[in-house]
């Protein structure tokens, strides 16, 4: 995981500095009136248990002007509960990368990534979502600083919603065929015309016994068949691997499963073995997504090229940020591939994700954890709200939302 330096769409990232340049001459709210004088001054961590599985880590800068910026950290640690000392490590190293803003405008955007830059290099999941995460913060102050939502400092939006998917895999209490189903047939219910799900996560990894590994896969087999009998033939599918498989079983699952024709089929492999990966898209029919913990368009490029997968899945926790989400965006846009933003979060990194990709002529649709916590969209203001399976693209300044504290306080960590 090493950070770019700028190599690729460097139009894009010119026009996004020259927006800076002007937003900081601007004459006031909406670029009338005096310039925003505004200083970073605080940050500070918000943990939430969302489940027994989950810990949502929110991250909140303050200004000298009453300001405050959010952006979340989620999911650095893996799937598994996230503990305490993980938060705390989090914590920590959030604290050294607030150093490098302490005291700056949150339009100096960029003058932070080149400081940050030399932190990330050393390739941790860790560092690169405290990065992203202050990253983050900052677009969401300088979009309240200059009184616009975000997306209008990266061009504007294109679209006043966003289709959005059901990831239904931590809803899904009961591993079996009728367990996925039923979670399944519920997100379509709430109005959602895409469902994801993970029924692979017990195959054994190879050299385990065969009987284990097919028992396993056969499980999973038998879930996607539940699955699509449940939700009909006109709603998506998509089944994410988990990195499980090697390439003769991904392959040969992959054929099982084309009955049940997927939208896409993510990440049989891991992303970052990129020959092997792009060994499978030879041989399956299916599409394929992946890059959810790539880092950078240098991270991007190699599954972009020559289309190794369909769609790419940037995450703008772990990706570098916002600007970074759109740089790897165009890298993509030029090779014909799609963008869909992993987002397996809370609604923090939801409402940066529908910032960053308002615009985008490439996007395809975005990442729900839909079913895990029936409070999850009361934890921001306004609340979090899905319509038929869609979300609307905010006017209102920066992210467009505000942290519930009375909420997150009910659910501490």
């Amino acid at each position: 995981m090493t950070p770019d330096n700028g190599t690729v769409s460097r139009r894009g990232f010119m026009a996004a500095s020259a927006l800076f340049s002007i937003g900081a001459g601007a004459r006031g709210p909406r670029f009338g009136g005096p310039a925003p004088r505004v200083r970073v001054t605080g940050c500070e961590l918000v943990p939430v248990r969302a489940s027994e599985r989950t810990v949502w880590l929110f991250v909140r800068l303050r200004t000298d002007a009453g300001l405050t910026g959010l952006d979340e950290a989620s999911d650095a640690f893996g799937y598994a509960n996230t503990t305490k000392q993980d938060a705390a490590r989090m914590e920590e190293t959030l604290r050294g990368f607030f150093g490098l803003i302490n005291g700056m405008s949150p339009l100096e955007i960029n003058r932070y990534r080149a400081r940050s830059a030399p932190l990330i290099a050393k390739g941790d999941l860790v560092l690169a979502a405290a990065s992203s995460a202050i990253e983050q913060a900052l677009w969401d102050l300088a979009g309240k600083a200059l009184d616009v939502p975000t997306h209008a400092l990266f061009g504007g939006k294109t679209r006043d919603t966003l289709p959005v998917y059901a990831n239904v895999n931590r809803a899904t209490k009961s591993r079996t065929a009728a367990g996925f189903a039923a979670t399944a047939k519920a997100a379509v219910a709430d109005g959602f015309r895409a469902v994801k799900a993970a029924p692979f996560e017990g195959v054994p990894p190879s050299g385990s016994p065969v009987s284990r590994i097919e028992a396993a896969v056969e499980n999973g087999i038998a879930a996607v068949a539940a699955m699509r009998e449940a939700i009909g033939a006109d709603v998506d599918l998509m089944v994410d691997c988990h990195s499980f498989f090697d390439v003769p079983l991904a392959v040969r699952v992959a054929e099982r499963l084309e009955p049940y024709r997927l939208a896409w089929y993510e990440e049989p492999v891991a992303p970052e073995r990129t020959e092997e990966t792009r060994e499978i898209r030879r041989r399956i029919r299916q599409p394929m997504a992946g890059g959810e913990v790539l880092f950078g368009t240098r991270g991007f490029a190699p599954l972009c090229r020559d289309k190794t997968v369909d769609v790419i899945m940037p995450d703008v926790k772990h990706c570098g940020g916002l600007l970074e989400l759109t740089r790897i965006a165009a890298v993509a846009e030029g090779e014909g591939v799609e963008v869909a933003p992993h987002n397996p979060s809370g609604p923090v990194a939801t409402a940066a994700s529908v910032q960053a990709c308002a615009g985008l002529p490439n996007f395809r649709v975005l990442e729900c954890q839909w079913g895990e916590v029936g409070w999850r969209g009361d934890i921001v203001t306004p609340p979090e709200r899905f319509v038929n399976g869609t979300m609307a693209v905010p006017e209102r300044p920066g992210f467009g939302i505000d942290l519930n504290d009375l909420v997150a306080r009910a659910h501490p960590m």
